[in-house]
């Protein structure tokens, strides 16, 4: 039988074969936004191990978007042609090729993690001719100590990101990909903008919370006119700040809907990331710790959500979709691990599910090697 985990799921005009996604993982690895062949094989493997949807990762759609020099990017049609293949291949594969489209905002110009994960300086220019860039936000407040300040943003400034992000949101289409989704979590720059932590702003996109929300919103609908009507658009949310006096799971539930009455199809509920490298004192992690989010979008907002973040267990991402949690559950680091863990959880989840879904490739040999286990008993 048919586990709720693996059976076909449609937003808008767009149907996956099962409820398996795949995080956006930035891989650091492209060079003035371009994708190459690590982007197409770290993504084709998900492909080939099963997941319904499979996102590119964070692709920065103005070039002072990037959050550091190896970022992905969609400012120009130039970078089309790469990601095309890339979708290409995933779409032969049975996958749904998806992007997000970001914008670091105060987060831009930083170093690879391995690096250090601190700001773009002397060192990156010395060893590898990266130059650090300046960063923008709503307010010109620091992301963490050590950081310089951003420059804040005009009313110029907000026309053109959410200029940028529309571009982006065509080039997407033209590139092949089948669903957008906005990174506005994690303290990237929507996320700035409607947390009280990062925006002090005294206009129109500051003080009330409707204010705050306003660019999220002129981002959607920006996005939304140069998709297809049968496209999904979903918007990544940090649900709570996890800081006291930031945002909080109330404050979603009336983004999502107001995100919801942009054209918004679906919410991908993340949490916390707004400022400071230390985890926030509240947010205690457990397994699925941010499945409740996405629950509460779903009951309270009236739309499909998705679970993501410590998520491992075949069984437990079986409950989110089958009580009604989630309509999608993401993984990221997991499947770094294990590629193949949408089959190889379909087989723990469908006893007769044996390796008649994997690509016949591969099946075949598994078969074989199995009846040959068995029949010398060694298994």
């Amino acid at each position: 039988m048919t586990s709720h985990l693996f059976s076909p799921f449609t937003l808008r005009g767009q149907t996956f074969k099962n409820r398996v996604a795949i995080s956006p993982m930035s891989q650091y690895r492209s060079k003035d936004g371009f994708a190459n062949d690590w982007h197409m094989v770290h993504l084709g493997r998900f492909a080939l191990g099963g997941a319904g949807l499979v996102f590119c990762e964070a692709t920065a759609v103005e070039e002072r978007g990037r959050r550091t020099p190896g970022d992905l990017g969609l400012w120009d049609d130039a970078q089309i042609a790469e990601l095309a293949r890339i979708n290409r291949f995933l779409a032969a594969e049975g996958a749904v090729p998806g992007v997000q489209l970001a914008h670091a905002g105060r987060k831009a110009s930083e170093r690879r993690p391995w690096h250090g994960e601190t700001p773009v300086d002397g060192e990156d220019m010395s060893l590898r001719n990266e130059a650090a860039w300046t960063a923008i936000a709503p307010s010109p407040l620091v992301y963490a100590d050590g950081w310089p300040v951003p420059q804040e943003m005009s009313l110029n400034d907000i026309a053109d990101v959410v200029a940028a992000f529309g571009a982006a949101a065509k080039r997407s289409v033209a590139a092949g990909f089948k669903v957008v989704e906005v990174y506005a979590a994690h303290g990237f720059l929507v996320h700035q903008f409607y947390s009280p932590v990062s925006n002090q702003r005294g206009d129109g996109y500051g003080g009330s919370r409707s204010n705050r929300m306003r660019f999220a919103g002129e981002v959607a609908q920006s996005v939304r006119a140069n998709l297809p009507d049968d496209m999904p658009l979903v918007f990544r949310l940090s649900c709570t700040d996890w800081v006291d006096g930031g945002w909080e799971a109330g404050d979603t539930v009336e983004l999502a809907r107001m995100l919801k009455s942009c054209g918004v199809d679906m919410i991908d509920c993340s949490s916390g990331g707004i400022g400071g490298r230390e985890r926030p004192r509240r947010m205690q992690l457990a397994e699925a710790f941010q499945a409740p989010f996405a629950a509460q979008v779903k009951a309270e907002a009236e739309m499909d959500a998705m679970a993501v973040g410590f998520i491992w267990n075949a069984e437990t991402a079986e409950r989110i979709v089958a009580d009604g949690s989630a309509d999608m559950v993401a993984l990221a680091r997991e499947v770094l691990a294990d590629p193949n863990w949408p089959l190889t959880a379909r087989s723990v989840l469908e006893a007769d599910a044996g390796f008649r879904h994997w690509p016949q490739e591969a099946g075949w040999w598994l078969e074989r090697r199995d009846r040959l286990l068995n029949k010398l008993g060694l298994r």
